[in-house]
């Protein structure tokens, strides 16, 4: 049976907090803490541009897994833009299909949402991730001469 994906209501809060969180420990930081994720996770699944969503293996109940997508408008295109922010596969739950279930549903998703295209950035040291988004149509070669890199800055 394939993974069932849902998008994630105010009632799927603590699962959210909880893959966040998880994911938060296997990139093997301290921040933020379970308390600001939680608190952070509430105030996202109240906002409009923001969707979870979640994954069970097997078609359960459990949520093995969580993608969030983030929405804005766009000059270039006239529409909205998806940003896949967070990806993350409990561990126990790799290689099931439930990261592709849910990048394509996030692909789904921004479509539905009208969006023409979605982004995201991965570790380049992270192959498995590499291979499941290039693997859905993610290509990792620059739109323009030259490399275009993705630079921020701590405030």
């Amino acid at each position: 049976m394939a993974p069932r994906v849902w998008v994630a209501g105010y009632d799927d809060l603590e699962p959210v907090a909880e893959l966040m969180a998880a994911f938060r420990d296997w990139m093997r930081r301290d921040a933020p803490s379970d308390d600001t994720i939680r608190r952070t996770t509430a105030a996202l699944l109240r906002d409009s541009d923001t969707n979870f969503l979640l994954a069970s293996r097997d078609g359960g109940r459990l949520p093995a897994g969580v993608c969030q997508l983030r929405y804005r408008l766009s000059v270039w295109t006239g529409t909205e833009d998806c940003w896949l922010e967070d990806l993350y596969v409990r561990e126990d739950a790799r290689g099931g299909g439930v990261g592709r279930s849910l990048v394509e549903a996030a692909v789904e998703r921004a479509r539905a949402r009208g969006c023409r295209r979605i982004q995201l950035d991965v570790n380049e040291q992270n192959g498995e991730a590499l291979a499941l988004y290039r693997s859905v149509g993610f290509s990792t070669e620059s739109k323009s001469p030259g490399r275009t890199l993705l630079i921020g800055r701590p405030l």
